[in-house]
């Protein structure tokens, strides 16, 4: 187990270029599960692999223990990659593939054995040990590069969208199985995934990137409540938190004909942000925003009603069972003013 710090680390891939990654400055504890997470091309990836030492750090430190990596080779930093294509031999059964690393670090065959074993049980796999990787499936193809990391008991684990490959069904899952087992562990894991519902289920604490630079790093449900921007906010939750923007008047937000006491400091148009279960339905004569709804997704013990007001701005509001509706209709709704946000509409930066 260790600690892992990321001092500024900074990574350009062509001379003059934007960073793939700026200035990333993390500080990540003992036993923590940190996902990192945001759209393609954000640098998350690009920020597992400096870790793993896979990619220079052209500025900044990478730190393991408090001991300077940045330019130590990866098989000395005593890190374990878990890769999104699972990086198995073909030729090996999954008893040598989990051992593969072991038997090159010079460990006797009866520890290397016991070892593997060990990991098989923790994971399941011990009726497949003598099975090579085509004759598994998706999720156990997953669970033995898992093992093969697990073998090597490294300080910190790394995993690359591990869970990719896997139908929807089986993710849920296995995101499951890699939590539980990180827990158990206690190993230090950085995740990288883009999928936000994945990064909210496992996470100790999750980071927002955008374009290479950290946005936020906090815990699940603090990015969710106190995103400390509109991307974030719009980036995080599903569905997304619904952003307009609103005229100011007398220190209060217009949201159709409703008002909604708003931090303005003198502003006279700004952005608000609330959660699809953040707004209501309200009557014809009630303040409120209309909507023509375009879509009603049904879930059973709810629905998402997904519908545009007059202005183009899109809306999604989350009903329960007892509050149907239907394509084409019209529907006002009206914000819980506690659950309202409000951002600049220049920088985005959430206003307190």
């Amino acid at each position: 187990m260790a600690t892992v710090r990321f001092d500024h680390a900074t990574r350009r891939f062509d001379k003059g270029a934007a960073p793939a990654v700026d200035s990333l400055d993390i500080d990540i504890a003992d036993g923590e599960f940190l996902v990192l997470v945001g759209p393609s091309g954000c640098g998350k990836s690009t920020s597992l692999r400096m870790l793993a030492g896979l990619e220079p750090v052209d500025e900044g430190r990478v730190l393991i223990d408090d001991r300077d990596v940045t330019g130590v080779a990866p098989r000395d930093r005593d890190v374990a990659m878990v890769f999104q294509n699972y990086a198995l031999y073909p030729n090996m059964t999954v008893a040598q593939n989990m051992g593969f690393a072991l038997r090159n670090a010079g460990v006797n065959k009866a520890d290397t054995r016991k070892q593997v074993e060990e990991a098989a049980r923790i994971l399941h796999l011990e009726p497949l040990l003598d099975r090579k990787p085509s004759q598994l499936s998706g999720g156990q193809r997953q669970r033995v590069a898992m093992g093969r990391a697990i073998v090597r008991r490294p300080k910190v684990f790394c995993m690359d969208e591990p869970l990719s490959n896997l139908d929807a069904k089986l993710r849920v899952s296995t995101r499951g199985e890699i939590a539980g087992l990180q827990r158990r562990l206690g190993v230090t894991t950085v995740y990288v995934t883009h999928d936000q519902v994945e990064a909210m289920t496992m996470g100790t604490r999750v980071a927002v990137l955008k374009d290479g630079i950290l946005q936020q790093v906090a815990a699940p449900r603090e990015l969710y409540d106190r995103p400390v921007n509109a991307f974030v906010a719009g980036f995080i939750g599903t569905p997304a938190m619904n952003l307009l923007e609103a005229r100011v008047e007398d220190g209060r937000a217009l949201f159709g004909t409703a008002e909604v006491p708003v931090p303005a400091a003198g502003r006279e148009r700004l952005t608000v942000g609330a959660r699809p279960e953040a707004l209501h339905p309200v009557g014809e004569s009630d303040p409120g925003l209309d909507l023509e709804v375009d879509l009603v997704e049904e879930l059973g013990a709810e629905s998402y009603a997904y519908g545009h007001t007059a202005d183009g701005d899109r809306i999604c509001v989350r009903l329960d069972r007892r509050q149907g509706t239907t394509v084409g209709s019209t529907l006002r709704v009206a914000p819980v003013e506690s659950e309202v946000l409000a951002f600049d509409l220049d920088s985005g930066d959430r206003l307190d």
